[in-house]
């Protein structure tokens, strides 16, 4: 408020967050002191603009709403109100804002920013379309907050009832999320609770069902569906509602979350995938800017706040044409699938997170379209399984421990989206050949998978996307290279090279560079070198990984330095520039390679959000001190990880330094160290991460023995450390 540069201020945020009473403490904060101000207005908008009424809140403030006022028409009110305000210094402050709010038709003066303009919205998109020269997110409360607001409306007399409430209490609050409407609607609900077993009740409808709860389903959840009901298209709400499918607090894979959206059909403005996949980030960017979804501890993710999951599941089960056709059980604990009867009518079944072991019998189930398995302990599935799920599109069955895939799974002829990953399965079956509007096939991280059927793969014609990174199939197989060659609309591509004859045979494919997203170079123990520099240039590579290499002692790269050459051997006659090099490359993970000694060409991925390192017995640097000098103009001027997010450092018992010297790290939220003794110096100081908060882990006695560059370092960075068990 008191900076001259700023004019117009957007305060944004969920419903519910404590945007009204923040603005309305700073209307009463003008009440309680003296100000330069001549005018103070405030006026509540609401989602059905009424400009008339807005300029009848600020003439009640600066003139007489007399029948002579009455009686202008909009204009001339706007220019009395211009007249009024011009030349006076005023704050007019706005309270839920939905949409573009043109002031000039007002009669708002625009051009003094001395003046201040303050509003709430629930988007940041319309902070945007209001031209606020600073928007500012309100977030929920820390849980000491939290508590603190929950106690204020749940009385200091209830607390005493039972010995019990107290800590029954704290999870209650804890269950709602920082939000300050549900604390204040679930502290006065709570208030005249007096037993043990009333509480527990409560605490159990919360985790279950939260729109049952007093004040929740009638008062809460109406209020933040205004959010929902305002998405621009039916499209986004769907997508939204989608979401919902994934347990309480998991972090979703935006481009995952995407694919899924493509193979549901949502997503059909486009003919082509990556057109789609366009619109995808598209609306996810409009669930984000709504506060509807928000971003994740790494921005390739996304998550729900829990109450607005409650919200969309309320929405999904009890109101609208999706109403029951959302059956969710995600992280319910389960070992046994829902009965039979229960799989009738649904559309979308989410049974993530339980401890489920087979699944048997012929479930009818002509409507379901999704069916989410992950994380089970699945072991077995019956032929007859999916003998009845005609309609059924998106199937997840990863991270189970199921080695098979039932014969019966040629009966899910509408099936476009399969994901297998995580799994045990030793052999993909033949049946899949059945299987011809699959678009999307995830068998990454599979290493039992030892056996493709000849001609399954070519078989699917309609494949756009399949990861094969990190299974036990090595996709330098001359066949198997060709099947996929053979793929009409191949669009996204996984990879597990593990030679350099497969590496070369692979990356020789122009249509298979093209859509390569995901390489694993995995056990070249033959050599104690491995050129990287077909890898460069590979333009949609997102991920690298290299694992198992225990004779690898260094990874070259032939850079092209202007007016400089190199003297080492072109690998696949090509050289790059460290300028456009690794441009999409987003995550490096390493591991196991016991002999490398450094990492510095990671130094050249400009866009690196993720980086990895774990049980490499001789790494001594990440990036290496005078190295870069070999491969850049000048080592000095470098200044890598501008965009990393999250460092994982694991057992590198000779790990000696990060970088040699502190780094800005404008967008790191995490450093994860375990198993590094020799690591005393992080490149940090006190301007490093400025401006947000991260989470430093690691072992107690490796942080007390951190070096500092200063006082003013360690004082920033002390309340960053969160201890890891030993």
């Amino acid at each position: 408020m008191d900076e001259e540069r700023v004019g117009i201020i957007g305060l944004y945020g969920l419903g519910g967050v404590g945007k009204t009473t923040l603005l309305t403490q700073i209307n009463n904060a003008f009440t309680k002191r003296t100000h330069d101000f001549d005018f103070v207005i405030w006026s509540t908008v609401s989602k059905n603009v009424n400009l008339g009424k807005i300029q009848d809140d600020i003439w009640k403030k600066i003139g007489c709403c007399d029948d002579r006022w009455k009686s202008k028409d909009r204009d001339e009110k706007a220019t009395s109100i211009w007249n009024v305000l011009t030349g006076k210094r005023f704050v007019l402050l706005l309270d839920d804002v939905w949409e573009r709010l043109t002031l000039l038709d007002v009669g708002v003066p625009l051009q003094n920013k001395k003046n201040k303009i303050v509003f709430t919205t629930r988007s940041e998109e319309v902070c945007a379309q209001m031209e606020a020269d600073k928007r500012i997110k309100v977030d929920c409360l820390t849980r000491t907050e939290s508590w603190d607001l929950f106690r204020k409306n749940l009385g200091e007399d209830a607390l005493k009832f039972h010995p019990e409430i107290p800590k029954l209490a704290q999870v209650v609050a804890q269950e709602c999320c920082g939000l300050p409407l549900v604390l204040t609607t679930m502290g006065k609900a709570m208030a005249c609770k007096k037993t043990p077993q009333e509480w527990k009740h409560a605490i159990r409808v919360f985790q279950s069902s939260a729109s049952k709860l007093p004040g929740i389903g009638d008062r809460v959840f109406p209020l933040l569906k205004y959010s929902y009901d305002s998405l621009p298209t039916e499209v986004a709400r769907s997508c939204f509602l989608y979401c919902s499918l994934y347990p309480e607090d998991d972090e979703m894979s935006k481009s995952s979350l995407i694919n899924r959206w493509i193979c549901e059909g949502f997503l059909d403005e486009f003919d082509d995938w990556e057109g789609a996949e366009n619109q995808g980030y598209n609306i996810i960017g409009t669930l984000i800017h709504a506060c509807l979804l928000e971003e994740g501890d790494v921005d390739y993710q996304v998550k729900l706040h829990d109450v607005i999951r409650d919200m969309a599941l309320w929405i999904a089960r009890e109101t609208g044409k999706e109403q029951d056709k959302f059956l969710v059980k995600a992280g319910s604990t389960l070992t046994e699938a829902p009965e039979v009867a229960e799989w009738m009518g649904p559309k979308r079944i989410s049974l993530m997170n339980n401890q489920i072991e087979k699944l048997t019998g012929s479930p009818i189930c002509p409507n379901l379209s999704t069916l989410f398995l992950r994380e089970n302990s699945l072991k077995m599935i019956t032929d007859s399984f999916f003998q009845f799920m005609p309609n059924l599109r998106v199937l997840d069955l990863s991270d189970n421990s199921i080695t098979e895939l039932p014969q019966g799974i040629s009966n899910l002829v509408s099936l476009r989206y399969l994901d297998l990953s995580l799994t045990e399965i030793k052999e993909l079956p033949i049946e899949l050949k059945n299987l011809g509007n699959l678009k999307c096939l995830l068998l990454s991280d599979m290493p039992q998978l030892s056996s493709i059927p000849e001609q399954l793969i070519s078989s699917l014609l309609m494949l756009q996307v399949i990861d094969m990174s990190n299974c036990g199939i090595c996709d330098g197989d001359e066949a198997l290279v060709e099947e996929l060659e053979s793929l009409k609309y191949l669009h996204d591509l996984g990879v597990t090279i593990t030679s350099t004859s497969a590496f070369k045979r692979l990356l020789s494919s122009d249509k298979l560079r093209s859509c390569i997203s995901s390489v694993c170079l995995r056990n070249f123990n033959g050599s104690s070198s491995l050129n990287l520099t077909s890898l460069c240039n590979v333009k949609n590579l997102c991920e690298l990984s290299i694992s198992n290499c225990g004779s690898l002692e260094n990874l070259v790269i032939d850079w092209a330095w202007e007016g400089k050459k190199t003297t080492e051997s072109n690998y696949l006659n090509s050289k790059v520039s460290s300028h456009n090099s690794f441009h999409s490359l987003e995550v490096v993970v390493i591991e196991s390679c016991s002999r490398l000694k450094d990492l510095t060409w990671v130094a050249f991925a400009p866009n690196l959000k993720a980086l990895t390192i774990i049980d490499c017995d001789q790494m001594q640097e990440v990036i290496g001190t005078g190295k870069c000098g070999e491969s850049a103009e000048n080592g000095e001027n470098l200044s890598p990880f501008v965009k990393l997010q999250v460092l994982e450092l694991d057992d590198l018992p000779q790990l000696k330094s990060i970088f040699w010297k502190a780094l800005p790290f404008i967008y790191l939220n995490t450093i994860y160290v375990d198993s590094c003794p020799l690591l005393k110096k992080l490149p940090l100081n006190a301007n490093s991460a400025k401006g947000h908060r991260i989470v430093i882990s690691g072992q107690t006695e490796w942080w007390n023995k951190v070096e500092w560059e200063d006082e003013a370092t360690h004082n920033a960075f002390l309340p960053c450390f969160v201890p890891i068990e030993e």
